[in-house]
């Protein structure tokens, strides 16, 4: 018997035009792990489930050997998500305790994670689980130079797969690949297909800990240093897409930040592809950590004790076109006491223009 689960975390499958998606996502089907698990996809033709398919159970649904629910999107994906939930509810289709839902090539990731935010009746039965993302290991520097789409699918990204790196020259990714990949998403965990091959546990395996609660680096974090993007070429990027990080030793009152954050993702979360952070918070010993996906906003998690001598906060954005210095100063003229205000150079306009409307 399967437990279904509270909240059923839907896992984005996405990717740049011919980066592998589907090739991926074939060989997963075929993996038992996957065996409670529905799929969303857009056609069943472009998948080539023949020798997979067991049963139809209807026009929009088919049955995989290994257990599997494969679901066609025909309209919005909130009716098709509504849909599942209603048919799992009256027993209409065997139970499934996790989504994958594969995006198309051109799809800025977004509006699919704010659909399980804004629909009311899905945010009480589904959360947002992994997002993985396909990179073609020939064709991604031009990608990642040209396509906004391409960098956004790479900076939400919880699980990098590079793919085709059998074609590279020699079969070896260029370096410079990965370092592009690690300034556009240092926390992201990268895989290489063709060496590794990760299952669906592994892409796919729900794991209900914030990412916040397992920091990977002394200081709590992946990438202690942003690095400002440039193209392949050394331009600065076309895209607009830069990481920055805030640090300050003066506690932060929790209020505040709260409200501050809030309305900053309410204005400019599609801009805002990624922001964690630990928190030195006023009146509280330990730290706590906070993670977000544009408006997607973990809960924050208290840390059992800091990862070093020194207690202060830091936090690490992936904005999209937003000017940095302007954002910092909202921040420290909007969340610190108003003696440490007073020394800064942030004014309430600057708080105005980043979060408010």
């Amino acid at each position: 018997m399967i437990d279904v689960p509270s909240f059923t975390p839907v896992h984005l499958l996405t990717g740049f035009l011919g980066s592998g998606k589907t090739t991926l996502l074939k060989r997963l089907l075929a993996d038992p792990a996957l065996a409670d698990t529905a799929v969303l996809i857009n056609e069943f033709g472009e998948i080539g489930l023949d020798h997979h398919l067991v049963e139809r159970i209807d026009d929009t649904l088919v049955l995989l050997q290994s257990g599997c629910i494969c679901c066609t999107v025909r309209g919005e994906l909130a009716d098709a998500l509504r849909d599942l939930h209603s048919k799992r509810e009256r027993g209409a289709m065997p139970p499934f305790t996790r989504v994958v839902i594969e995006s198309t090539g051109l799809a800025d990731p977004f509006p699919v994670l704010s659909t399980l935010r804004a629909d009311p009746v899905l945010r009480h039965h589904f959360r947002a689980g992994n997002v993985v993302t396909t990179v073609d290991a020939v064709n991604a520097l031009t990608q990642l130079d040209t396509y906004a789409e391409s960098n956004r699918q790479v900076a939400i990204a919880d699980r990098i797969i590079v793919t085709k790196t059998d074609l590279c020259e020699g079969a070896t990714v260029p370096s410079v690949l990965f370092e592009r990949l690690a300034q556009l998403n240092p926390d992201a965990i990268r895989y290489s297909e063709a060496m590794e091959r990760p299952g669906a546990e592994t892409l796919l395996g729900d794991d209900e800990t914030p990412p916040t609660a397992q920091p990977q680096s002394a200081r709590g974090f992946y990438c202690d240093t942003p690095t400002p993007l440039v193209s392949a070429s050394g331009d600065t990027h076309q895209a607009a897409i830069s990481s920055f990080a805030i640090a300050v030793k003066t506690p932060i009152d929790w209020t505040r930040f709260g409200v501050w954050l809030t309305m900053l993702l309410n204005r400019h979360g599609d801009r805002v592809l990624r922001v964690k952070g630990i928190l030195n918070l006023a009146g509280e010993e330990r730290p706590v950590a906070v993670h977000g996906v544009q408006h997607l906003v973990h809960p924050p998690v208290h840390l059992a004790a800091w990862p070093g001598a020194e207690r202060f906060s830091r936090i690490v954005f992936i904005v999209d076109d937003l000017d940095i210095e302007l954002l910092n100063r909202s921040f420290k003229a909007f969340c610190l006491p108003s003696a440490v205000r007073r020394d800064c150079e942030g004014s309430a306009r600057d708080h105005e223009k980043y979060a408010m409307s």
